[in-house]
């Protein structure tokens, strides 16, 4: 039986912390945040959907490091879904009160960071793996599942996307977690591997469609960056492509890159009449209200097709997830798929079915386990091999 910690109790943290509660053997789960209420209103939920006290809500800054200390002791492990620039500190404190770590990540250059942990995490008995959420996380995952289920790999492409079960003109899309985080993806060039080399690769570029079964259809996908994390350093030279790309339905890229030629992405503060305004803030402002809608059911899907070899036979391999809004829970197939895949990985981390240390998910998450686990709570994966 297990304490756990979750910090940031928002959509993603409530979905982490009632996995926990039902699936991680917990004795506790402390849900922690800078809001009290929002703390209080996630521990009720939890606590209501199960029937039982046993997630208890904790007022923290994670900027205070005393309390930060205070709300680890004893825990088995901390899961962060806090936005992504609170992680590398968090980490370190982690580690130093030897508690197994995981987060919701965002960022890569983080990632890295957080990686240079690995020798003390080693020497005090934990695992610390960041960016466990959706996309990279779960994608990461499968991607590893993909590549296994070939002799030898040479090409590996993955699409992915959250998107609404019900489609609302103009922007057909649903804003399922931190604003802050979809303009990064957004604003940031990605990092793929091309002719086995790390390339980076200029964002809402690179438009295909792609077809999915009824009632998903045709949909757009385009580059946006961060869905890899660090597969392009794993996997450079041992691959000759590795992409991701993100999935909307027709009509977004378009826009998307209108309000990039805008300059609506800028962090670089623009005058404007007596005042000083950051444009990714104003748009921020302006895009959230329109793209948020609690009564919105949403669905989410990663597909992945690894080329290779099979038996001496050129084959590809075929990964699929598709999950929906949880009518019983009242969970989206956001928090889903990100805040129980966190979960899961937490719950691995204490069971013992990751290694000691720190690193990316594709060294440190065995597929196996992990694709079990979500079978179990209602997230089949689907999968084939074609020869060519």
């Amino acid at each position: 039986m297990n304490a756990y910690l979750v910090i940031g109790s928002g959509r993603q943290g409530c979905a982490a912390g009632y996995d926990m509660a039902r699936w991680g053997e917990a004795t506790q789960v402390v849900m922690a945040d800078v809001s009290f209420e929002v703390a209080q209103k996630a521990a009720q939920r939890i606590n209501g959907l199960l029937g039982k006290e046993i997630a208890f809500p904790l007022k923290l800054d994670v900027r205070d490091e005393a309390a930060l200390r205070k709300a680890m002791q004893g825990k088995a492990a901390c899961l962060s879904a806090v936005p992504y620039f609170y992680n590398l500190p968090i980490t370190k404190i982690a580690v130093e009160e030897k508690v197994n770590f995981c987060d919701l990540g965002g960022n890569t250059d983080i990632a890295l960071e957080q990686h240079k942990v690995d020798e003390q995490a080693k020497a005090n008995g934990i695992s610390v793996i960041p960016n466990c959420g959706q996309v990279p996380g779960m994608g990461t995952t499968l991607i590893v599942h993909a590549m296994n289920l070939l002799d030898e790999v040479l090409d590996v492409y993955m699409w992915d996307g959250g998107l609404p079960q019900n489609p609302q003109p103009p922007f057909n899309y649903l804003l399922t977690f931190h604003i802050a985080g979809l303009t990064n993806e957004y604003a940031e060039p990605a990092v793929f591997l091309r002719d086995w080399k790390i390339t980076r690769v200029e964002s809402i570029t690179e438009l295909e469609m792609v077809e999915f079964p009824p009632p998903i259809g045709t949909l757009e996908a385009f580059v946006t960056g961060g869905g890899l994390d660090t597969l392009p350093w794993t996997y450079e030279g041992k691959l000759r492509t590795l992409q991701n790309l993100t999935l909307r339905y027709p009509g977004h890229f378009e826009k998307l890159r209108a309000y990039r030629e805008l300059g609506l992405w800028d962090l670089n503060p623009l005058r404007v009449g007596d005042v000083e305004v950051i444009p990714r803030e104003v748009f921020h402002a302006l895009f959230e209200p329109k793209v948020s809608d609690p009564t919105q059911k949403d669905l989410i899907i990663i597909r992945i097709r690894a080329v290779g070899k099979k038996d001496n036979r050129d084959a590809e391999a075929w990964v699929e997830v598709i999950d929906y809004y949880d009518d019983q829970t009242g969970f989206r197939a956001m928090e889903r798929g990100t805040g129980w895949s966190a979960a899961i990985v937490a719950e691995m981390m204490v069971s013992g079915e990751t290694p000691r240390g720190a690193g990316g998910v594709e060294k440190m998450v065995p597929p196996e386990p992990f694709i079990r686990r979500l079978s179990e709570r209602g997230i089949e994966v689907q999968q084939k091999i074609r020869y060519l």
